[in-house]
């Protein structure tokens, strides 16, 4: 049986967790770090010391500064970046990625400045001959026990379901169990939007709040990501699955959630630049509530719990009157799709 060989584009916790994963599949994979000593302890103490440190790694793992080797000559080529780098790093490589195999996206985050989700950046940047070859990985995972191979479930969506198909052939194992889905729009959007309503749940954590405030935020964000999808073409059963409702609720209870902690430090009283300052990792939730907050106002979208986290982050809205607003805006039917018959 022919040798499967995976590049994998970012070195954090997730692109980490992936290899491993992809590894435990037989499957040989190069990965690409940016920072130059973690090469060294991944390829020599099989060890991600920095984002998933504590975990030994398997000897099919290896690290490398070179991106252009890890992308090289490879059955399967997935990007795991921050989202607001995204765009420059497959840029880097447009012309030099392998033809004819999947390309598959695992980051979740809108760009700032666009307002671009994840797909419509990778269409944007990539020759033509790639889209058709073009998916997006993703649902409730938590890195670490991805990497510890504890029982997960996630999709993968794809406007070609071979291609789908494919990735979830590669992923699928007796503790990794991955679904396939055509509806690229709602996947990408329920993985983006979901981080800023963890924020809104920690934040509840934070203040002392209630476990009814925080149900609450967790049910009324999915009204506000199935409004937003919707409006973008996405079916709203795909928010009800593993990419919407799934990562919805891991995200916003979890202990490993980074935006459900950053949502808890600003429930505490700190500010969001002291939070970031202390923190490794990206936490999605906060550059995306920006961009959250200017597509809906773009669309005409109501979505008052992360117009309220924006405004905690970017303006400085106190907790106390931002719950206040929530609370006393206008009464209505929870469902807006139906109404009492006159």
């Amino acid at each position: 049986m022919e040798t499967i060989r995976a590049g994998i584009v970012g070195g954090g916790s997730w692109g980490t967790a992936i290899a491993q994963l992809l590894s435990t599949n037989k499957i040989v994979v190069d990965i690409w770090v940016y920072e130059k000593e973690l090469v060294d302890d991944i390829n020599n103490k099989h060890e991600n010391t920095i984002f998933l440190p504590q975990i030994k790694l398997n000897e099919n793992i290896r690290a490398h500064n070179d991106i252009d080797v890890v992308i090289k000559d490879k059955q399967l080529v997935i990007f795991v970046t921050p989202s607001h780098i995204t765009k420059h790093i497959v840029d880097s490589v447009h012309n030099k990625l392998p033809e004819g195999v999947p390309i598959v996206c695992a980051s979740k985050g809108i760009e700032n400045d666009t307002l671009m989700t994840m797909d419509e950046v990778m269409h944007y940047v990539l020759p033509g001959r790639y889209h058709n070859y073009l998916a997006y990985l993703s649902g409730p995972t938590f890195a670490r026990e991805v990497a510890l191979g504890l029982p997960t479930t996630c999709v993968v969506a794809s406007r070609n379901e071979e291609v789908a198909k494919q990735v979830q052939f590669y992923f699928a194992n007796k503790s990794f169990r991955i679904y396939t889905s055509n509806d690229v729009i709602g996947v990408e959007l329920g993985g983006a939007i979901k981080n800023v309503i963890a924020i809104g749940a920690g934040i509840c954590d934070g203040a002392n709040l209630g476990n009814n405030a925080r149900a609450a935020v967790i049910t009324r964000g999915l009204a506000e990501m199935t409004r937003l999808a919707v409006k973008k073409g996405a079916n709203p059963l795909t928010l009800a699955g593993l990419a919407g409702v799934g990562d919805l609720v891991l995200t916003c209870t979890g202990e490993l959630s980074r935006n459900r902690t950053v949502g808890i430090l600003l429930g505490q009283g700190k500010k969001i630049d002291e939070i970031l300052s202390e923190m490794k990792m990206v936490a999605e939730g906060v550059r995306t509530s920006k961009s959250v907050y200017e597509l809906s106002k773009r669309l005409d979208v109501e979505m008052p719990i992360c117009e309220k986290v924006y405004q905690i982050i970017y303006e400085g809205m106190d907790v106390k009157e931002a719950l206040y607003s929530l609370m006393t805006r206008s009464l209505k039917a929870e469902n807006e799709y139906s109404c009492y018959s006159t």
